[in-house]
């Protein structure tokens, strides 16, 4: 398995919600096109209202790589900058986990 925590800071609140937006439309394609993407997990963070953090678990690297050149991520990472401040990507392998075999 391969996976990543994505810490993002929108600009503002105006910001958030436009992100918000194009995170939706992007997830709806993750679930429709990469069987391969095991879980991909949008959080909103309590108590900061333009923080979001993403959870993102793949089969294998493979799997992410091809996950990166779909056209619906290509636009995802295209037009995300204009509403952030800031991205932070930690990439993780998991140890022990419920709800998918490590």
């Amino acid at each position: 398995m391969f996976g990543l925590v994505v810490r993002f800071t929108c600009k503002d609140q105006t910001s958030a919600e436009a992100f918000d937006r194009l995170t939706a439309a992007s997830v709806e394609q993750i679930r429709q096109r990469e069987p391969d993407t095991l879980l991909y997990v949008v959080h909103r963070v309590e108590g900061d209202p333009v923080l979001r953090i993403f959870y993102e678990l793949y089969r294998d690297r493979a799997a992410f790589d091809a996950h990166e050149g779909q056209e619906h991520v290509r636009r995802f990472l295209a037009e995300r900058e204009q509403y952030l401040l800031s991205t932070e990507v930690d990439f993780v392998t998991p140890q022990t986990s419920k709800g998918v075999s490590v």
